[in-house]
């Protein structure tokens, strides 16, 4: 079952379960003690042929954003483009995306507690080359509102949205495995919300057409 096929369940799930559509904010876990990778962990393969092989698998795209973690924080609402995304668990419902302990917008996510996945449509290539670029204002004519729970921006024109707060983060070599809540979701063609908008995909380092 893909992604979009996952969240239509997790919705059923959550409906069928007399849930609200909208969830209380929790309190998020502490980030966890970062260290560096120890050459007893490292695995003799190569990096690039590592690449090369894992980019078989394709991937859908989706851009991870954040609120502003205060009134006062000068950074503004954060985000950045991720294909390493992925549905967890239907009860409760949870789910998960990677990212690299290096990265500059991972702290200012972790200070918001929340977040939400913008899972991208086959037309939002573009958006996403902004995403991932570095120390640019990534916002700058995008258009968003706020996701209902978390307020984090929801872009608009993507195949489905997933707001969550973070339930706990776990290392994993050089990345962080970040586990999401899912306090509310939504997908294109879902009531008013106009048709459905196929996604975006990633194989062996290119946009699928």
């Amino acid at each position: 079952m893909g992604h979009a096929g996952m969240a239509a369940a997790a919705v059923r799930y959550l409906r069928s379960a007399g849930a609200p559509t909208v969830a209380g904010p929790v309190e998020a876990l502490p980030r966890p003690d970062l260290r560096a990778v120890g050459e007893d962990e490292r695995a003799p393969v190569d990096p690039v042929r590592f690449r090369y092989v894992l980019g078989h698998f394709a991937t859908g795209v989706t851009v991870v954003t954040a609120p502003a973690a205060g009134p006062d924080d000068p950074a503004g609402s954060a985000g950045f483009a991720c294909q390493s995304f992925a549905s967890l668990s239907l009860d409760p419902p949870l789910i998960c995306f990677m990212v690299g302990r290096t990265s500059a917008t991972w702290p200012r996510i972790a200070r918001a507690g929340v977040f939400c996945v913008n899972v991208l449509g086959a037309h939002q290539g573009d958006l996403c080359r902004g995403f991932a670029v570095s120390g640019a204002d990534k916002f700058a004519g995008v258009v968003h509102d706020a996701a209902p729970v978390s307020g984090s921006p929801r872009l608009a024109g993507a195949a489905a949205w997933i707001d969550c707060t973070i339930h706990a983060v776990h290392t994993g070599g050089d990345h962080l495995i970040v586990v999401g809540r899912v306090d509310a979701l939504g997908a294109s063609g879902d009531g008013d919300e106009g048709a459905e908008v196929p996604p975006l995909l990633f194989h062996k380092g290119r946009f699928l057409t």
